[in-house]
């Protein structure tokens, strides 16, 4: 643990500042709790749900996607799928599987990012929307923000 005074003019003493390399501190957990009851007083609560969606051939894993839901919305943290399964249609399959849990829901839509250009790509011919990137992220890469809004039925 590393630690600094850090003095803002107005204040008789100055803040001790500590930084972690680990998320195991009671301090730790109050900074997140306290963040997210503030957040759920201004936006309402979160209703965080994971999900999670796998495709098989046979017994064996072929792709999958996982995430959460929240705020009306399905954020997909992870997609993959295995590489004899690329380009036959098991990517669609899982995104429209996806669109299918994000409706019973009552999601409005679903986001994800990427670092894979292809794999950008192959969303925004699934009719995800490119909203934002990072250049260098991760170095001599960029990472892309993608959405797409669920109609109303």
């Amino acid at each position: 643990m590393r630690g600094i005074m850090a003095k803002k003019p107005g204040f008789e003493k100055p803040l001790i500042l500590r930084s972690l390399d680990n998320s195991e501190d009671n301090a730790t957990l109050l900074v997140s709790e306290s963040l997210g009851a503030e957040i759920a007083a201004r936006f309402g609560p979160r209703d965080e749900t994971p999900l999670s969606i796998h495709a098989y051939d046979g017994d064996a894993l072929a792709g999958g996607l996982t995430g959460v839901t929240h705020w009306g919305w399905f954020y997909i943290r992870h997609f993959w799928v295995a590489e004899r399964w690329r380009r036959r249609g098991a990517g669609r399959q899982l995104l429209a599987h996806a669109e299918m849990e994000a409706r019973a829901r009552q999601c409005v839509g679903l986001y994800l990012d990427t670092f894979d250009p292809g794999a950008a790509q192959f969303y925004e011919h699934c009719g995800f929307l490119r909203f934002g990137q990072i250049d260098d992220f991760p170095p001599g890469h960029a990472r892309a923000f993608l959405y797409k809004k669920l109609p109303s039925s």
